[in-house]
């Protein structure tokens, strides 16, 4: 393949779009060091001038602030090992076990994420009363496992069939079981694509709002997102407070995406290409 003649050209255009995704976090973090009474002027500054850290001040000492922090971490943890714990299997059966019905599944599991979550909330929340799960972290987990669940399949089908088959083959030989050969053979070669689906989930569970919402009645289970419900008022919206809650609430995921960020990006791909 040619290299590019304007490279400056391409360079140019993705700092655009890099720029233009960041633009919303930038005015994000902006707005939390505004002070209260600068954020709705006429005239927008594109720099909080001068930086205040009294929106943060307001945001943690909100009262329900650190158990709706614990709350979302508790439900991610829980969503990623859920998740992990259903997709791993599944991803390995659709990938090497020879059954009827395997192509319908993986179709199945691509038409199970069209659906808005909203279209899922009603019958969740019908079924788990009847079983007892709303209003408990188990409940909130199960839901947003819905979400992904089918994703994860997706992910990791290929990343396992780009595992060589003859490895599963030699384990099968010296006596191992499926069992045995998908945790000692198979999973220590697709660590990237693990990782990348944990990560992912973990991402859809902090940022997860109308299961929490309409699944969970109290302060006791409902996530973080859910709080920034209420800086919204029926006379006004505390901007600054809100913004700075956002703010805190995103240092989580930055951080996860900054250390794994290697592993998310080599797992998306580590199925696209067989060797």
């Amino acid at each position: 393949m040619r290299p590019p003649r304007r490279p400056w050209l391409l360079t140019a255009v993705a700092t655009l779009i890099t720029a233009a995704f960041l633009l919303p976090v930038y005015w994000m973090v902006k707005t939390g060091l505004t002070r209260p009474d600068r954020i709705q002027t006429p005239d927008p500054q594109w720099a909080p001038t001068p930086l205040t850290g009294e929106n943060y001040s307001t945001a943690l000492g909100y009262e329900g602030l650190t158990r709706a922090l614990f709350n979302s971490l508790v439900i991610s943890c829980g969503v990623v090992a859920l998740t992990l714990l259903l997709g791993v299997p599944l991803a390995y059966a659709l990938a090497r076990i020879r059954m009827r019905g395997s192509g319908a599944m993986v179709l199945a599991l691509l038409v199970a994420q069209l659906p808005p979550a909203i279209v899922l909330a009603a019958p969740l929340f019908i079924l788990e009363r009847r079983a007892g799960l709303t209003d408990t972290y188990l409940g909130l987990i199960a839901a947003d496992t819905t979400l992904t669940l089918p994703f994860t399949v997706i992910v990791l089908r290929p990343v396992m069939r780009s595992v060589s088959s003859e490895l599963e083959e030699a384990a099968l030989v010296d006596g191992c079981g499926l069992p045995g050969v998908l945790l000692r053979v198979v999973l220590p070669l697709m660590v990237p694509g693990v990782v990348a689906a944990a990560g992912l989930s973990f991402l859809i569970g902090w940022g997860e709002f109308l299961f929490g919402l309409t699944l969970a009645e109290g302060p006791d289970v409902q996530p973080v997102t859910v709080l920034l419900n209420e800086f919204i008022g029926q006379h006004g919206t505390s901007w600054g407070a809100l913004m700075a809650t956002a703010t805190l609430i995103s240092i989580p995921v930055v951080c996860v995406f900054a250390v794994f960020q290697r592993f998310i990006v080599g797992g998306l791909t580590a199925g696209s290409v067989r060797g």
